[in-house]
């Protein structure tokens, strides 16, 4: 099509001198005539009145030869007329004669005497100049008996004539514009119908129709062969190179053109505090799966994060447009903060997100609560951090990753505003089925929000279909099962499955001294033996995690293998989280009741079977224990992903250590090769604990040696850059279609590895 384009603008400047040259042509043409016209009137008229001149004039009837003169002069297009005698002197001329043309001058004119000018035979013409304007001089000479007695010259305005040419070369631009615009038109129009003969016949051929096989039989087998070799060199070059934050900001310059990825989600990846005893600030890293996973993504992508600035010192560190670059001495990308009110941040977080769609979404055996004055302030705070990221964006195209379930509104609010906005919503728990959904007063409202995306991901496939069934249960919207999308009012959000991970290599252990030192040291503070045995359990004290039911598992374990009494220690990691809430509190109180009674019954003045540590943890003490444990038990009761698992795996480069993971988790599906429990069977989960203190080290070996490489190839970027890749393919298809609907809006197959 551009080609045509190309080849209209040529025929149009073609045309345009064509114009150009019979415009000159013409003028010249009809001037010609014009002056051959005049010439020929004024001989005949003066040839025809001869007679009636000769004979006054040798009388020297002045008057007579006005009056015949004047009568030659009444066509409006004669100016005036003159008797020129022999001597050069005039001898009357008519009363609208220029005076600047008296017979001397028009003698100068016709490049000769007066005299002459009465003796020529031949007439005398030509265009002449005058002050202000252009006249035509004719001066015809009259003889009586073959002697000559003067000449009688004429004045014609061109006035009318210019007007006549005018009106030609307006008339001559006119047909060669009407002709360019019919030749133009005519050629757009069939190059475009061809198109879309084309276009259709090709489209026919593809969805199989027998009408366009034989017409395009041969580009068909190119195509294919063409999309087959595509495929077979990207898959070759998905296991060739591992997914690295170089890979990862290569792949947003090649799809996305480098653009800047703003992100929204409630908690942002540093949190700056003041220290209560020195009022320094300092700076901690929030204990949060969802940041473990997108803060890796965002230093490589380089954008924009807007979070709820949460910290003590956060105003105190923020410019004037409550924007900061992070990390500290790094500076790679910008977080923007939002400040919300304490009656927002009850209403909102702790409120509906936390003690409504938290409990909603996990089955955790508690009841959601739900309050209406909570869904006015979660309503009015989706405004603002759509507001917010509205401010951040640099175009209309802008692409948007929204995260979890504190912004379900976000998506729908954005494409109201911003219709060719690319948005991405990756939902970081699980989905319940449709007939919890159906808890919720304002499913409806949730899940219209969450369609205003392009792509919505979920950790699992189980949770993608969850999803859909709720949408076509509650929703007027129709399911493209072949797509796996939703299409609803023209518009269709792609749901996908993408696992999230975390960062390989991961940058806390840049530094990390070896394993046997480390674990020398974790087991000289915790004040253990040389040949301790190690178990460790990392999280938040949230009722999902299994807490309780994990420490009850190393219980059983006591009670069942009295050999590890005195020498297994289980430390428990558990920052505080979310103590408004009643039932955050009832946990942290039992999860001390269980310490306690365990301690009680199988410790000793020096020896300790659960160590609870409950504080924030920055990651590198983290990673101090995961590197020193010969164990790690995950026990999620639900859970979206988990990447403590992932985590524990990334820190055992020694390829030691054993991993024992509840079924319940989104990891489980990946990690075969952990010790797969039902958190729930306490002989079970125990079992799996005694197995894996007594693994032999080839199996360890063998084991975490294949959890490894899995980890390290489906790591967090592959995961972000496989989200950023389908969400280029679904802007490409949007700006060739024009708009983002169901008339095909991934037709290409979307990666979903």
């Amino acid at each position: 099509m551009r080609r045509v384009v190309r080849l209209v603008i040529v025929w149009l400047c073609g045309l345009a001198l064509l114009a150009w040259l019979g415009t000159m042509l013409v003028e010249r043409t009809t001037h010609a005539w014009f002056e051959k016209d005049l010439r020929l009137r004024a001989e005949l008229a003066l040839r025809g009145s001869g007679h009636s001149l000769v004979e006054p004039w040798r009388r020297g009837d002045r008057e007579t030869v006005r009056e015949v003169l004047e009568a030659i002069t009444r066509d409006e297009r004669v100016l005036g007329a003159a008797a020129c005698g022999r001597d050069g002197a005039t001898f009357v001329q008519t009363s609208g004669y220029p005076a600047e043309l008296d017979c001397g001058a028009a003698a100068t004119l016709a490049g000769t005497t007066s005299s002459g000018l009465a003796n020529r035979v031949e007439a005398w013409h030509g265009q002449v100049q005058l002050a202000n304007t252009v006249v035509y001089l004719a001066a015809v000479p009259l003889a009586a008996a073959d002697a000559s007695i003067g000449a009688v010259v004429l004045v014609h305005d061109l006035g009318f004539v210019m007007r006549r040419e005018q009106q030609g070369r307006r008339f001559t631009m006119a047909a060669f514009v009407l002709f360019a615009i019919v030749t133009s038109g005519a050629t757009l129009l069939t190059a475009r119908l061809s198109w879309r003969d084309w276009s259709d016949a090709l489209h026919a051929q593809l969805r199989g129709e027998p009408r366009a096989r034989r017409r395009f039989l041969p580009l068909s087998h190119d195509v294919r062969a063409l999309i087959e070799r595509i495929v077979a060199e990207r898959d070759a070059e998905h296991d060739a190179t591992a997914w690295t934050p170089q890979r990862l900001r290569q792949t947003l310059q090649h799809h996305l053109r480098g653009e800047r990825v703003v992100a929204v989600a409630n908690r942002e990846p540093y949190m700056h505090r003041r220290d209560a005893s020195t009022g320094a600030i300092e700076v901690i890293h929030p204990a949060s799966g969802l940041v473990t996973a997108l803060e890796p993504v965002m230093r490589a992508c380089s954008g924009t994060w807007v979070a709820h600035g949460s910290g003590d010192a956060d105003r105190a560190t923020v410019d004037t447009r409550d924007r900061v670059r992070v990390p500290p001495g790094e500076e790679a990308y910008t977080l923007r903060r939002v400040w919300l009110s304490r009656e927002q941040e009850a209403g909102y977080y702790y409120g509906l997100a936390n003690e409504g769609l938290w409990p909603l979404c996990h089955v955790a055996h508690t009841r959601p609560t739900f309050r209406s004055e909570d869904w006015r302030h979660y309503r009015e705070v989706n405004q603002r951090f759509a507001d917010a990221v509205l401010e951040e964006v640099e175009s209309d195209d802008p692409i948007v990753l929204v995260q979890d379930y504190h912004f379900a509104l976000v998506p729908r609010i954005i494409r109201a505003r911003l219709p060719r906005a690319t948005v991405i919503m990756f939902w970081h728990i699980p989905w319940p089925n449709s007939q919890r959904l159906g808890i919720c007063p304002w499913r409806d409202h949730l899940l219209d929000g969450m369609l205003g995306a392009s792509i919505l991901g979920f950790h699992t496939r189980f949770d993608c279909n969850n999803f859909l069934d709720g949408v076509d249960t509650f929703l007027e919207a129709r399911i493209d099962r072949e797509r796996d999308g939703v299409v609803q009012q023209g518009h269709t959000t792609l749901v996908r499955p993408y696992p999230i991970s975390i960062e390989w290599p991961v940058r806390w252990l840049d530094a990390a001294a070896p394993v046997a030192t480390v674990r020398a040291e974790v087991f000289a503070s915790l004040g253990l033996r040389s040949d301790a045995l190690l178990g460790v359990g990392v999280d938040r004290l949230d009722y999902t995690k299994g807490v309780e039911e994990r420490l009850l598992a190393v219980e059983r374990l006591l009670e069942r293998c009295p050999k590890y009494r005195g020498r297994f220690t289980f430390v428990q990691l558990a920052a505080p989280s979310r103590t408004e809430i009643e039932r955050y509190r009832a946990l942290n109180d039992s999860v001390e009741a269980v310490t306690a009674r365990v301690n009680r019954r199988f410790g000793s003045a020096d020896y300790r079977p659960i160590v609870l540590l409950r504080a924030h943890h920055e990651p590198p003490a983290v990673f101090r224990f995961y590197r020193a444990a010969d164990v790690c038990y995950v026990s999620s009761l639900h859970d979206g992903m988990n990447l403590v698992a992932k985590e524990f795996i990334a820190a055992r480069d020694d390829e030691r250590g054993v991993l024992v993971l509840s079924r319940f988790t989104g990891a489980a599906r990946e990690l075969t090769e952990a010790l797969i429990v039902n958190p729930y069977d306490l002989d079970e989960a125990s079992a799996a604990l005694a197995a894996a203190l007594e693994m032999a080290p080839t199996e360890q070996r063998e084991r975490m040696r294949s959890l490894r490489g899995l980890v390290a190839e489906f790591n967090v970027y592959r995961w972000a850059g496989h989200m950023l890749i389908d969400a280029a393919r679904v802007r490409r298809t949007h700006r060739v279609n024009g708009r983002i609907g169901d008339s095909g809006l991934v037709r290409l197959p979307l990666d979903r590895g």
